[in-house]
């Protein structure tokens, strides 16, 4: 392959980065913590934590878990939202060999149930707000230790807290939840204060992460990714944007949960290498509230899907905000769309970066110059990272094709955890991995998305991509939000619907569809519009087309 793309790299970024810089994220922790000790690492609720603290406590927990019995290859579930908590139990994880499988406190029991019993786990850590949940679903799982915490449990430290904390807690205490033998998590980081750590070797064919994938097409699934996956994602991440932060570490904003591969690796391990100071944003959904952490740390760098950006293009007070130390924000998750890429340009006076990859690629796989101005585009593929545009049948297609975008490098996953058939079905000879994303690449390397395979519309055997009829929907100043999906229909097989959030609330129907019909061929213009207060969305705020095709199956009968 000729790599196109290379001939599109900004200055400085190389075609190729060397994996064993990095070797694991265990020596990633330790390395930054040592180089940058006395700064801080993550702030929660105007707390913050030092680097120094961080490798303390990981450190404390760690130690916690051989104690407990705990052992390298073991599965550890986490189940919180941004808190302090989060990276000293991650970090802590794997400083002891064992591997992360990073929960959504939202699931539900069944969910909950289907993601514990098929990874394995033996501990998990929970937030006290959703023991209840975990509680349901103990005794058919193979959790062994329960840990519980409160969100401002880590929100004090003064200087003998360890030892203090464990002489308070010798006595007995009412617990905050119900769940027999379970422990509080502070307690656990405390009473591992003065253990042994026996150093564990951790390399880049060891697994980090148990990643469920979102299940929106199908049951859950457990992504392997190893330390070498995750590392070397890091250091392509690194090579492509670490350049535009030479100067001494700054400050980021983290809206979207830690537990979800994005934040994971753009935010948490990417920005723990920097050494910058991470705010953690627990319900990005308080607008006030995510608007006010804005206001008093003046930020750098922020990353989010879509549907957040224009959330707070809407929300009173984003436009008064200093936008002056901002250099890169960078959206993933779904497709940006060309009107809230403008309108957030027009605000902040910077670039909104299309991004894009997905689990099963640790995640990043493209990213655009993130100075190059919005071209609707995914970007390039990233240092030592292939594309390649595929037929059904695996064989490449030539450029401007449309077809099944493929990915080759060191960040794609292992496999999928017990499930070698399912890994068969996307994995190609020569270590190529099938995305579901259908797209296409230009002549300058840049790809773009037409949208998922599964999501794709078929009328009367014209193809229809939600994505196209979505970007030109919201650019009607009377909708906040569209989301389009197929409808089944007698005479052409199915037809687009679509559902949409109104800024006016005069806003009728029949002026959706005629200011759609002039931008678009006659069979791609909505035949239904659907009215809602809102549209579902998963924990990082990526639309749900599945639970709207699935709202209007449930509708018909069908």
């Amino acid at each position: 392959m000729s790599r196109i793309w290379l001939k599109s790299y900004p200055p400085g970024v190389p075609a190729e980065i060397d994996p064993t810089r990095l070797r694991s994220l265990k020596e990633l922790l330790e390395r930054t913590c040592a180089a940058h000790a006395d700064e801080a690492a993550y702030v929660q609720m105007g707390k913050a934590i030092t680097y120094r603290q961080l490798d303390e406590l990981s450190r404390n927990f760690a130690a916690w878990l051989q104690k407990a019995g705990f052992k390298k290859g073991d599965r550890m579930a986490i189940m919180l939202p941004n808190t302090l908590q989060y990276p000293i139990a991650m970090f802590g994880a794997l400083r002891a060999g064992l591997a992360v499988v990073n929960t959504n406190p939202l699931y539900t029991a069944p969910e909950l149930e289907h993601q514990l019993a098929d990874s394995g786990a033996t501990v998990m850590l929970v937030l006290e707000n959703f023991a209840h949940v975990l509680e349901a679903v103990l005794p058919r799982t193979k959790v062994k230790q329960v840990l519980v915490t409160a969100v401002g449990d880590f929100l004090s430290f003064p200087k003998s807290w360890i030892v203090n904390y464990v002489i308070r807690h010798r006595r007995k205490q009412v617990p905050r939840w119900q769940i027999e033998g379970a422990l509080d998590f502070k307690t656990a980081v405390a009473a591992g204060h003065g253990s042994k750590l026996t150093p564990v070797e951790v390399g880049p064919d060891d697994l980090a992460y148990l990643q469920y994938t979102g299940g929106t097409t199908g049951v859950s699934k457990g992504t392997m990714l190893t330390h070498g996956n995750v590392s070397s994602n890091v250091l392509q991440a690194e090579a492509w944007i670490g350049q535009f932060f030479r100067d001494k570490p700054g400050v980021l904003i983290t809206p979207i949960p830690l537990y979800h591969i994005f934040a994971l690796m753009a935010n948490c391990l990417l920005f723990a290498r920097l050494g910058w100071k991470n705010v953690l944003i627990i319900n990005p959904r308080d607008f006030p509230a995510v608007i006010a952490e804005m206001k008093k740390y003046p930020f750098a760098f922020i990353s989010g899907v879509n549907t957040l950006f224009n959330a707070l293009l809407h929300a009173p007070g984003f436009d008064k905000l200093d936008f002056s130390h901002l250099k890169i924000t960078l959206g993933g998750g779904m497709a940006v769309q060309a009107a809230v890429a403008q309108r957030w340009k027009d605000v902040t006076g910077h670039v909104l970066t299309q991004a894009w990859g997905l689990t099963e690629t640790s995640p990043a796989a493209c990213i655009n110059p993130p100075t190059a101005e919005y071209n609707g585009s995914i970007g390039l593929p990233i240092s030592s990272t292939e594309i390649s545009i595929k037929d059904d049948a695996g064989k490449d297609l030539d450029l401007g094709q449309v077809g099944e975008i493929c990915v080759r490098g060191p960040q794609v996953m292992r496999g999928y955890w017990n499930r070698p058939d399912e890994t068969a079905k996307v994995m190609l000879p020569g270590d190529w991995l099938r995305t579901g994303d259908v797209g296409r690449m230009d002549e300058r390397g840049f790809v773009y998305i037409e949208d998922r395979k599964k999501d794709m519309i078929l009328v009367s055997g014209f193809n229809v991509y939600p994505n196209e009829v979505e970007a030109v929907a919201v650019t009607h100043p009377g909708i906040l939000e569209a989301a389009a999906v197929a409808q089944q229909d007698e005479h052409s097989g199915e037809v687009v619907a679509l559902y949409v959030v109104r800024k006016d609330p005069a806003l009728t129907d029949r002026e959706v569809i005629d200011f759609c019909r002039k931008s678009l061929a006659a069979y791609k213009v909505p035949k239904h519009v659907y009215f809602r207060p809102d549209l579902p969305k998963s924990n990082v705020g990526k639309i749900l087309r599945k639970a709207l095709r699935d709202e209007l199956t449930h509708s018909s009968g069908k």
